[in-house]
């Protein structure tokens, strides 16, 4: 616990210009792309909710900065929600806590398949029991709550597991080639309490070995 609560510190408070950039991104793309499903008749926003941008909601498992930038994205983006103010702070706080969720998963767990797995439920069970009832809430008549349970979870999950696994293992594949668009430093501030490793005697230079 001691070492997760370390790791988790230290995510959030070692950020450079390339993990700010890459934060504006992912929100910018959640925004954008969820605000274009929604024109006309908003199916980003309603039953069965036609937002692809979910499959981003996997990205925590790499980047701890897509934490608030989903967040903030999805704040943009449901500044258009017929649903108001409950699906702008409601809805919002959905993806975020699903989002921190999923980073945790990112962090505890090794095993691809499982990370996969088990972080993509996050999003999939908070966005199925929050958004129903923000729906409520706002006023939206025949809502019946365990119905819209059940298809905002269907519809979720499809985004998350057939949208964002494909996603997950493009970022792996360009990660493991190093493309420094997808990799994330080692925190220079962590580091830099770590003592550099003393060389060898035998690989010191002959006027070094001389002098000890």
């Amino acid at each position: 616990m001691k070492t997760l609560l370390k790791t988790i510190a230290n995510d959030f408070s070692h950020w450079n210009s390339k993990m700010i950039c890459r934060a504006g991104v992912i929100a910018a793309i959640y925004a954008v792309v969820t605000w274009l499903f929604g024109l006309g008749g908003g199916l980003a926003y309603g039953p069965f909710q036609i937002r692809p941008t979910e499959a981003l909601t996997i990205l925590p498992l790499f980047f701890p900065e897509s934490v608030p930038a989903l967040y903030i994205g999805c704040i943009l983006a449901n500044f258009f929600s017929s649903y108001g103010v409950y699906d702008i702070f409601l809805g919002s706080l959905a993806t975020l806590f699903a989002a921190f969720f999923t980073y945790i998963c990112g962090i505890a767990i090794k095993n691809h398949v499982l990370k996969v797995a088990i972080g993509g439920i996050f999003p999939v069970i908070l966005n199925a029991f929050i958004i129903p009832a923000v729906w409520i809430l706002a006023g939206q008549p025949n809502v019946v709550y365990w119905v819209e349970v059940g298809a905002t979870a269907l519809t979720e999950a499809v985004w998350v597991y057939v949208l964002g696994t494909p996603l997950y293992i493009a970022v792996l594949r360009l990660r493991e080639r190093g493309v420094k668009v997808f990799t994330s430093p080692v925190h220079a501030a962590a580091g830099a309490s770590k003592p550099a490793p003393s060389a060898p005697a035998e690989n010191m230079p002959a006027e070094n070995k001389e002098e000890n």
